[in-house]
């Protein structure tokens, strides 16, 4: 939820997932635990699953923020990926409030991607480092994360390349990449970001941008360039074009033809 309340006052509840929610603007405060707290901008609320809670501004003009929520399960699918299958334990974060910007960015990443048509392969990744950086920055039971080094860990990011390259189109999902490599979800990641510089959603993007912008210069309308190249809709793509290349595609259409 992305939302702005004034005069809203949220009764005691509780969720049965972990809920993560970054202060935007103004301020807000709650009971929990005992205790009253204050998120004000840039700050994160963690609450673990079944924690009671109230909610009411703390600032005149009331507060904007975003809050997901993630059930227990995925959290669990997540952190034991990351261990090779050594977690045991769920995490629990101690502090309802924390001050954090490296959370504060992961978590927005994350809350955006599901507002937006990105991809579910980049919202797999999104999702994943924001679990992680939750247990590793504000939780008790933090996991050991196990990752690849060396020769191992060039060979495993070179296998995913070649993988995304011959399945430019296709749906792919972080898991099923794993799999074709023969390591954890987590592991391939990082052996992939430190080998070339980004993720692997974002080298499928640059595939399929490469892809779009030869098919601009062939003549190609910009629409048809999208949806030929695996974009979810044409605002989608005209973004990242932009975003990649400093132009629109009908700006780079006209300057080739």
């Amino acid at each position: 939820m992305h939302a702005h309340f004034s005069d809203h006052v949220y009764s005691l509840h509780s969720h049965d997932t972990y809920s993560f929610g970054i202060t935007e603007e103004g301020a807000q405060s709650f009971r929990c635990r005992g205790a009253d707290h204050t998120s004000a901008a840039g700050m994160v609320m963690a609450f673990n699953p079944d924690e009671v809670h109230d909610g009411r501004a703390a600032a005149e003009l009331g507060y904007h923020y975003r809050i997901v929520h993630i059930g227990p399960s995925v959290v669990h699918d997540i952190l034991d990926d990351a261990s090779d299958g050594r977690s045991r334990a769920l995490p629990l974060f101690v502090r309802p409030v924390l001050t954090d910007q490296v959370l504060t960015r992961a978590l927005a990443r994350l809350h955006a991607s599901l507002l937006d048509t990105s991809s579910d392969f980049l919202r797999e990744e999104l999702l994943t480092a924001a679990v992680l950086t939750m247990a590793e920055r504000g939780a008790t039971r933090a996991p050991r994360l196990r990752t690849l080094a060396g020769a191992e860990q060039r060979r495993a990011a070179r296998k995913a390349r070649a993988v995304l390259d011959e399945t430019l189109l296709e749906p792919l999902s972080a898991h099923r990449l794993a799999l074709a490599v023969g390591c954890s979800r987590f592991a391939l990641y990082r052996a992939f970001q430190a080998e070339y510089g980004m993720a692997p959603s974002d080298y499928q993007r640059l595939l399929r941008l490469r892809r779009a912008r030869r098919l601009l210069a062939s003549g190609m309308s910009p629409a048809d360039a999208a949806t030929t190249s695996g974009f979810s809709d044409q605002a989608h793509f005209n973004r990242w074009f932009k975003r990649t290349y400093g132009i629109t595609p009908g700006t780079y259409q006209h300057s080739v033809g």
